[in-house]
């Protein structure tokens, strides 16, 4: 999904996160700010990391966790409130001390795409400031089925 002109499919996804557009969420232009879907998708990156196993209590017991590095979005369509969209995620490759989470955000229940993008996260210890290997424990959390 790193090239932009690829539209990704509900398919690709095995991890949803349900987002519920807030009458605040608008701009003066009368639709959904642009800084807003990469609230959605934090939100939703949060969810994931918790699922495949790394949450706050894990991250508190090592001092390390994702940090991001990068993050791309490309706007498809349009959001209004009220509306109720999905954020789709997956575990993209795997690197040395960092790894990519492709998102797509559909509106709910349909194949109505209304953006997608990446986001690079490196592995960082915060004790010594800095991307580190990722540990195999979490590599594997990464590389389960239903994260890729």
């Amino acid at each position: 999904m790193g090239d932009h002109r690829r539209v990704p499919a509900r398919t690709d996804f095995t991890f949803w996160w349900p987002v519920t557009v807030r009458w605040g969420d608008m701009d003066a232009l009368g639709h959904v700010n642009n800084t807003l879907y990469l609230q959605y998708v934090e939100s939703a990156r949060v969810g994931f990391l918790e699922r495949v196993g790394w949450g706050v209590e894990a991250f508190a017991a090592t001092r390390q966790g994702p940090a991001v590095v990068s993050q791309t979005f490309h706007y498809r369509r349009q959001v209004v409130y009220p509306a109720t969209l999905e954020v789709g995620l997956r575990c993209g490759e795997i690197r040395h001390r960092s790894f990519d989470l492709e998102c797509a955000i559909f509106r709910t229940g349909t194949d109505i795409l209304v953006g997608n993008g990446n986001t690079v996260l490196a592995w960082t210890d915060l004790s010594a400031g800095r991307a580190v290997e990722i540990p195999a424990a979490v590599r594997s959390l990464l590389a389960a089925p239903g994260t890729a």
